[in-house]
C-alpha cells in the first residue's frame, strides 16, 4: 500500500507542494516559482522536476507514493481537463493527463477553492464532517463544495462559484466578473473597503477609519471591535449579505457545516457570529442548525485538498 502523497496548489506567482503521510501529515512542504511566460508551458515540467528532486532527497521510490493531487486557479472538469486559467497562460488540456505523462504517477486536478475546501474537511476546520460549504474571503471570494466527501465540480468545473451569486439589481460598478451586484463586492476585502469608504465620503458620522490614510478590512473589523459605530454598521452589513447568501446555498446542498477561511477570516469569531445570525434569520427551518466554523489551514489548504484528493481517488 502506498505510503506517500503529494499535494500541489498552482498559483499565479508560486507553487505550494506538499509531501503527506497517507494518514493526512505533512512530512515537507516547499515553493517554486511559477513561470507563466510562454503560455505556462513550463509549469508542470517544474512541477515534476521539484517533486523528482524531493523524492530523490527523501529516498522514496514511485511504488510508495499513491500519486499527485493538485489545485489550478480556474474551472476543472472532473476528468481533469482545465477549461483556461487566465493566471497561468493555459488554455483547455487535460492537465491531469498531460502531468501524468510527464511524471509516471496518477493526478488528480481541481480548482483550487475546492482542493481547499478537501483539505479544511481532510484535516482542518471541517474535520469530522463530510458535508461542507468552504467560502474563501479574500482579494475576490471564492468558494469550495464538498458533499459525501467528493468535490462538486459541476458540469464545467464552475462548482462552489459562491463569490458570483447575484445579490443586489440595483448594483451600478462591473464586478471582476463582467457582471454586476456579486456577493464578492460587498463580502471581499475589496468589497469591504468599498462599503467603508463610501459611508465615509458620503456621511460626516465620526469614526476612528478617518483617521486612517488607507482603509484596509483588517482596520474595518479592528474598530468594530472596539466599539466604532461606523465600522460595526460595515461589519453587521457583510455579515448580512453573506447570511443570506449562505442561506439560499443550503437549500440547495444543506451542508452540515460552512468553513469561513481566506485572508478576511483572520478577523475570528465577529465573522462567523455575525453571518450566523443572518443565516439563521433568512434560512429554510430544516437548516437553521447548519454550523459555522473558521477554517485552520491558511495557506497550506490547497496542498492538503491535493493530498486527500488523490488518496480518495
Amino acid at each position: 500500500m502506498a505510503k506517500y502523497v503529494f499535494g500541489v496548489d498552482i498559483g499565479g506567482t508560486t507553487v505550494k507542494i506538499g509531501l503527506f503521510t497517507a494518514e493526512g501529515t505533512m512530512v515537507d512542504k516547499w515553493e517554486i516559482t511559477t513561470r507563466t511566460d510562454e503560455g505556462g508551458k513550463y509549469i508542470l515540467g517544474d512541477i515534476a522536476a521539484s517533486i523528482e528532486d524531493k523524492l530523490a532527497e527523501k529516498q522514496i521510490g514511485k511504488s510508495e507514493v499513491k500519486g499527485i493531487g493538485m489545485g489550478v486557479p480556474g474551472p476543472v472538469k472532473a476528468d481533469g481537463t482545465v477549461l483556461r486559467c487566465v493566471n497561468l497562460g493555459w488554455g483547455i488540456f487535460n492537465a491531469a493527463d498531460e502531468l501524468s505523462k510527464i511524471i509516471g504517477l496518477p493526478v488528480k486536478v481541481g480548482n483550487d477553492a475546492n482542493m481547499a475546501a478537501l483539505g479544511e474537511m481532510w484535516q482542518g476546520g471541517g474535520k469530522g464532517f463530510s458535508n461542507i460549504v468552504m467560502v474563501t474571503l479574500g482579494t475576490g471570494v471564492g468558494g469550495g463544495i464538498i458533499l459525501g466527501g467528493k468535490m462538486l465540480s459541476g458540469v464545467n468545473g464552475a462548482g462552489g462559484e459562491i463569490g458570483h451569486i447575484q445579490v443586489n439589481d440595483d448594483e451600478t460598478e462591473v464586478c471582476g466578473c463582467g457582471r454586476k451586484g456579486c456577493l464578492e463586492q460587498y463580502t471581499s476585502a475589496t468589497g469591504i473597503v468599498r462599503m467603508a469608504n463610501t459611508l465615509l465620503n458620503t456621511t460626516d458620522r465620526p469614526s476612528a477609519l478617518r483617521n486612517v490614510q488607507y482603509v484596509s478590512a483588517k482596520e474595518v473589523f479592528d474598530a468594530a471591535k472596539q466599539g466604532d459605530e461606523l465600522a460595526a454598521e460595515i461589519v453587521d452589513r457583510h455579515g448580512k449579505c453573506l447570511g443570506k447568501a449562505l442561506a439560499q446555498i443550503a437549500c440547495v446542498v444543506d451542508p452540515e457545516v460552512f468553513v469561513i477561511g481566506g485572508g478576511v477570516s483572520k478577523a475570528g469569531t465577529i465573522i462567523t457570529d455575525t453571518t450566523e445570525k443572518y443565516f439563521k434569520e433568512y434560512a429554510f427551518h430544516a437548516c437553521k442548525n447548519t454550523k459555522f466554523t473558521l477554517a485552520t489551514l491558511g495557506n497550506d489548504a490547497g496542498m492538503y485538498g491535493g493530498a486527500c484528493a488523490i488518496m480518495n481517488d
